[in-house]
């Protein structure tokens, strides 16, 4: 009997001990697996709306103080929406001098992803696991970009340190036309991804099949090809 209820106690201590470590341990977990992904080739572009094409490359731009511009300035309409390009950890919400309002997320292969100038955060913190596509916080110009029209300094930092993420942000899929990509930066790809995300869509769905399929069929259904699924959704451009 009272090896019964000594077993009892150890095998409830065991099964406390790990509902209060669980959180822990699946964090060390998914971050080996982060560690251990591939580094992105390519990347979407973290402001929503805003189209691969229209970017520039400013990279290793003159700066004040002697810097070059470790990064690019994607601009966009104050409040705009800033999207993570990769799944990750969130690591900071905080400020700094430069930056002024910033995250930084370590995302596959270890790249740590800043934004920084932001206007507001969204809701985020430090430890948060989050996918590509969630919003981080919204476009401004605080920091050093006060007084310049609003924007997201966006940058990649490796094991050597930064590295310009402008090739990575107009890379397209091998076999992908121009065409396509256009489509899969439009409004009705980033919408497609938001839902997806959202548990509306199926989690095989693409943007491409969603917008291919509500342009070519003229209606409110797309195709899933891989499930074999049919299924309606409003389309949010009729």
């Amino acid at each position: 009997m009272r090896f019964f209820l000594r077993a009892l106690v150890v095998a409830a201590i065991l099964i406390l001990g790990y509902g209060l470590l669980e959180p822990s341990i699946e964090r060390a977990l998914y971050t080996m697996r982060l560690m251990a992904m591939p580094k992105p080739e390519m990347l979407p572009v973290p402001v929503e709306g805003v189209r691969a094409s229209a970017l520039r490359d400013t990279w290793n731009s003159a700066r004040g103080e002697g810097r070059k511009h470790e990064g690019i300035d994607i601009f966009a309409k104050r409040g705009t929406p800033v999207l993570s390009s990769t799944e990750g950890i969130v690591m900071q919400v905080g400020t700094n001098r430069l930056g002024g309002l910033v995250v930084w997320v370590t995302g596959p292969g270890g790249q740590r992803h800043y934004y920084a100038h932001l206007e507001r955060y969204a809701d985020v913190e430090a430890g948060m696991r989050i996918e590509a596509g969630r919003v981080l916080g919204y476009v401004g110009n605080t920091g050093n970009a006060r007084g310049t029209p609003p924007h997201l300094h966006y940058g990649v930092y490796d094991v050597g340190g930064a590295i310009n993420p402008y090739p990575l942000l107009r890379a397209k899929p091998a076999g992908v036309t121009a065409a396509e990509a256009a489509v899969e930066a439009s409004a009705e790809g980033l919408i497609a991804r938001r839902r997806r995300l959202a548990g509306q869509l199926p989690a095989c769905t693409t943007p491409m099949i969603l917008a291919r399929s509500t342009r070519e069929l003229g209606n409110d259904y797309q195709d899933c090809a891989p499930c074999n699924l049919t299924s309606r959704v409003t389309h949010p451009l009729a």
